[in-house]
């Protein structure tokens, strides 16, 4: 079975190329069989999502991990399926919670099916990913049981938004690192444990993929702005109108009316105060573009870059390492 599509990276190396792409559709084929039921609709449901495609970002993440100790031990594989099939349960789960239609060009669970479908499939896949682990050691179980207390701890500090006093901004970051960085470390860690490489490697990789996590997601929060067309693979203004507060918003409104540099900034804070009427939008956008909120969130986006390139430098210099530090200037080129 051929390898899904993944992030473009420059694989200048060409046996590191040929050895993800091989460990990717050895991915794919566990992946599928892993949710094979006798029930045949339950199997029909759990590949719902699977079929629909996706880039099997963090189970490349896994593999490129695993290159620093031994990438064919026997873990490596199933360690990469576990982090796929818990990031696919999650996906169910958000599409109920955010009432979504679509889910990677395709309808969702919940909009084929209903929201009890989709919230058991999730359930299903996360038993599945669970009947892999007991044969991975305690270690790699108590591992995934930590993230996944973070990304429900994520997702309700979401729901239930800053308390009096936070700062909004670090309440943002604190979320992004639960919801979508712990599971993005969980891959490097998972892979880089399950090969056999060292303890120090392991910390190292592990805290540069929550870095790369975290800056992954400020990267999409600057194209829902930055972008003029749907070619980004999101359309722009999609938060604006659902009234999510990404990091430019929060900027925006903790800024002072008078900040130099922000045309219409009291405007713009009007259109900000919640989900922004489609006839708005596109005003909306020109002003959050010219605003220095847009050039703040890339700072901290950067920052994040930097942080996660600072660990890598360290590790061995071999075409896994380069094959990271291009994914960080990609997370960086992708934002505009």
């Amino acid at each position: 079975m051929a390898a899904p599509p993944v992030v473009d990276l420059p694989f200048v190396d060409e046996r590191l190329a040929r050895d993800v792409a091989t460990g990717l559709a050895e991915v794919e084929k566990l992946l599928r069989s892993s949710v094979q039921s006798d029930d045949a609709f339950v199997t029909e449901a759990s590949k719902h999502l699977i079929e629909a495609g996706g880039k099997r970002f963090r189970a490349m993440l896994a593999l490129l991990a695993a290159q620093f100790g031994s990438p064919e031990a026997a873990g490596v594989v199933p360690g990469a399926v576990v982090i796929e099939l818990t990031h696919l349960a999650t996906l169910y789960h958000d599409d109920v919670m955010d009432e979504a239609p679509v889910r990677r060009g395709s309808p969702s669970a919940n909009a084929r099916w209903d929201n009890t479908v989709a919230i058991l499939t999730g359930d299903y896949l996360f038993a599945q990913a669970s009947e892999i682990l007991a044969d991975l050691g305690p270690d790699i179980i108590r591992i995934q049981a930590q993230t996944f207390s973070r990304l429900v701890r994520g997702q309700i500090r979401e729901t239930i938004g800053p308390r009096p006093g936070d700062d909004p901004v670090a309440h943002y970051i604190g979320v992004l690192a639960d919801k979508t960085g712990s599971l993005i470390a969980t891959s490097g860690r998972f892979g880089a444990m399950l090969s056999g490489a060292s303890p120090e490697v392991v910390e190292r990789l592990t805290r540069a993929c929550e870095a790369i996590g975290v800056a992954w997601q400020l990267g999409d929060d600057l194209l829902d702005v930055a972008s003029e067309s749907v070619e980004s693979g999101k359309t722009p203004g999609t938060d604006l109108r659902e009234g999510i507060r990404t990091l430019p918003v929060l900027y925006v409104l903790a800024s002072s009316p008078d900040d130099s540099g922000a045309p219409e900034g009291a405007r713009l804070r009007e259109l900000l105060a919640g989900p922004v009427a489609e006839e708005d939008v596109e005003e909306t956008l020109r002003l959050l573009r010219a605003h220095p909120a847009m050039e703040r969130a890339r700072a901290e986006l950067l920052a994040w870059a930097a942080r996660a390139r600072e660990d890598l430098a360290s590790l061995p210099d071999i075409p896994a390492r380069t094959a990271y530090l291009a994914l960080c200037d990609y997370v960086v080129e992708r934002s505009g």
